[in-house]
């Protein structure tokens, strides 16, 4: 491991008093290997981190936290100015980790810096929102944002990615429908919809499968729409008969626009964005990542 260059982790400060994560980095600075680390404490904390991995002549900035300090880093990386950026690493340490385990990150701490810092860089696609905000894995709507948006705290701590299915459970008389118009490259659609996932990866809100053929460098955002009037019929059918279920419209495009008369709010990789129109686009290969060799999300 020495004679690889140095690494910027960027850590979430929920997970700065890891005693497991110390252990692992102290072995490889042991070792010869340069890590460098940084906790963030307030939104745009990585945005500057990154601009002084610059600096420090690192080849690698490691995102350490969920899916919303992974999306906040590859956000930074993106709008990083200049020729040379930085590849992406991955170390799992939010509640749902939805990337990072459809992308095949190890679980183990030690073997996932490892892989952050060792393995192949491999050109991936970003999706970029109202051609500000972006996501590496996915934008959500309806159930699943308002679910994994007003999901407290401290449940999320203690029960990990099944707390949004409980607290989904106790909120379901208050669920309803979004009216909105989807469009894209040979797709279109209107109606109701109680769940829309547009997805560069895979799974959202603790394990669920939005779109599950989706690759992160083949130029193409899928989409789920669940839709309908009533929650609990449509979601039945749906989950149980997927493949001939009257309430799923599935679809693929480079790029989607939404228009939303009453407004709504997507979740992107755990950002919160509300309007009445959206324009997401994708950015082929726009970051280089070290996934292992493996990773089902490449085609």
């Amino acid at each position: 491991m020495a004679t690889y260059p140095a690494s910027l982790l960027i850590l979430n400060g929920k997970s700065a008093g890891n005693d497991l994560l110390r252990e692992a980095v102290t072995l490889l600075r042991d070792e010869g290997v340069h890590i460098h680390v940084r906790v963030t404490w307030e939104k745009g904390d990585a945005a500057r981190y990154i601009d002084e991995a610059r600096t420090l002549g690192v080849e690698t900035v490691i995102a350490g936290g969920g899916d919303g300090t992974i999306n906040e880093v590859a956000t930074a990386l993106i709008n990083l100015q200049g020729d040379h950026r930085p590849a992406l690493g991955i170390l799992p340490l939010g509640t749902a980790n939805d990337f990072a385990t459809s992308a095949g990150i190890p679980e183990a701490l030690d073997k996932a810096l490892q892989l952050a810092i060792a393995g192949k860089a491999t050109a991936v696609d970003i999706a970029r929102v109202n051609d500000e905000t972006c996501f590496i894995n996915m934008a959500t709507g309806g159930f699943g944002t308002r679910i994994t948006s007003e999901t407290p705290e401290k449940l999320k701590a203690a029960l990990g990615g099944v707390s949004y299915l409980i607290h989904g459970l106790s909120r379901l008389d208050t669920l309803k429908p979004d009216l909105c118009e989807i469009r894209g490259e040979n797709f279109h659609w209107q109606g109701n919809a109680l769940v829309i996932g547009i997805g560069n990866g895979r799974q959202a809100g603790g394990g669920q499968q939005l779109c599950p053929d989706a690759l992160i460098n083949d130029g193409l955002l899928g989409v789920r729409i669940i839709t309908g009037d009533e929650l609990l019929p449509a979601l039945f059918t749906t989950l149980t008969k997927a493949e001939d279920s009257p309430h799923l419209v599935d679809g693929q495009s480079a790029w989607f626009e939404i228009q939303a008369p009453h407004g709504m709010t997507f979740n992107l990789d755990g950002e919160p964005l509300s309007g009445d129109r959206f324009r997401i686009a994708l950015l082929p290969g726009a970051i280089q990542c070290r996934l292992p060799p493996d990773c089902p999300l490449l085609r």
